[in-house]
């Protein structure tokens, strides 16, 4: 099983990714260790990415889930998948049946909020509105709800998983 953790910048992705390593072991990936350097100067900069900006992190990102798919490896997955084609995107010619792309559901205001109080991070709290606005909710992922500890909600995703 392939697990794609999705959501804006403040959800929660990369905490909510370790404790499900924490729970089963598989592989992880950090989406954003794969973003270029100009992207994340961009991103720093408080300037959107465009799709063409996208693009080739989207591929490396593909490359990883199908290197997995290919070895039979379960793993998990960060990135923000914001539309469907993004989705589409990380999703070709994978399994069918063999992902799940999850989205952290997380209010407006909790998600400034911690977007204002993160340190060391190249993402400029000014993007939010515009990751908001691009959101294309997806139809086919699991939505779970960010609140309480990443242990809760690593746990509500592996049920859910679990009951498919």
């Amino acid at each position: 099983m392939i697990l794609i953790v999705m959501g804006v910048s403040g959800a929660g992705k990369s905490t909510i990714a370790e404790a499900l390593v924490k729970a089963t072991g598989w592989q992880f990936a950090e989406g954003d260790d794969y973003h270029s350097e100009a992207n994340r100067k961009k991103m720093h900069s408080g300037t959107p990415l465009t799709d063409e900006d996208r693009a080739p992190w989207l591929a490396s990102l593909h490359e990883v889930l199908q290197g997995w798919a290919q070895r039979g490896e379960s793993g998990i997955l960060t990135c923000s998948a914001l539309k469907q084609a993004y989705r589409d995107a990380l999703a070709k010619n994978l399994p069918e049946g063999g992902y799940r792309f999850v989205l952290l559901d997380v209010p407006r205001a909790e998600l400034q909020k911690r977007l204002e109080h993160r340190a060391g991070h190249f993402m400029s709290p000014q993007l939010l509105d515009s990751q908001l606005a691009t959101l294309e909710e997806p139809k086919d992922a699991l939505r779970i709800q960010a609140d309480g500890s990443p242990d809760e909600i690593a746990g509500k995703i592996l049920a859910q998983i679990r009951s498919l």
